[in-house]
């Protein structure tokens, strides 16, 4: 198991990870959290070679994409570097990657309820304004769960909040900083129940973020 204490904040600097070989060849992947080997609870930085491909495969709990670089395909079309992506519990497909590609991908994490099929060009989709200068734009919502993009503007500085059933970020660009650290480009944190910070930005940075799917103890209040 890799990173499965959900109790414990997480903080890995992806650029400074090694790449790991897959099943398939020419894919590689950079391990964030992982329950078992090629099985359950997966999250990963996965990068596509060109030319090189998957064989069809299931998702028995969902997949959720978004695509860092390149162009990412499967039966479904052809996706681009901006594009979220969520295959339902149940789905099957064998991606490919002609030019090759770069994905942040989570496997296994989706209530067997969340039968959505998500597909959001975030090249095109809309900015909606949030607190203060931040701009949202969402991605889904299932339940207690929510992810979207946020785009902080240079300087914009963040009230101090508490995260119920967590808080996920990758940095997508940028560099996102709070009083435990500074989280350049491709940083990956994860942080458990009720943990609380008060996040900031120098120059502007747009995040990856998911909030309210991680466990909840019992009596945590």
């Amino acid at each position: 198991m890799l990173n499965m204490d959900f109790s414990k904040r997480v903080v890995v600097e992806t650029a400074q990870a090694d790449w790991q070989p897959s099943p398939a060849v020419g894919i590689e992947r950079k391990l964030l959290e992982r329950e078992e080997a090629e099985r359950g609870r997966a999250t990963s930085i996965v990068r596509y070679a060109p030319g090189s491909h998957f064989a069809t495969h299931e998702h028995p709990l969902g997949e959720e994409i978004y695509v860092l670089d390149g162009v990412f395909s499967d039966e479904t079309g052809d996706y681009p570097a901006g594009t979220y992506l969520r295959n339902p519990p149940g789905s099957s497909h064998a991606p490919f990657s002609e030019q090759g590609c770069t994905l942040f991908v989570k496997l296994h994490q989706f209530s067997c309820a969340d039968r959505e099929v998500v597909r959001v060009n975030t090249n095109t989709a809309s900015w909606l304004p949030g607190q203060g200068g931040l701009q949202v734009m969402p991605l889904h919502s299932f339940e207690t769960e929510h992810v979207a993009l946020v785009k902080w503007p240079a300087g914009e500085v963040f009230k101090p909040h508490r995260h119920y059933a967590g808080e996920e970020i990758l940095v997508l660009s940028g560099e996102f900083i709070d009083e435990h650290g500074h989280y350049p480009q491709g940083t990956w944190l994860r942080s458990p129940h009720a943990s609380k910070h008060t996040p900031r930005v120098d120059e502007e940075t747009i995040i990856y973020v998911k909030t309210g799917h991680l466990p909840v103890p019992e009596l945590a209040y």
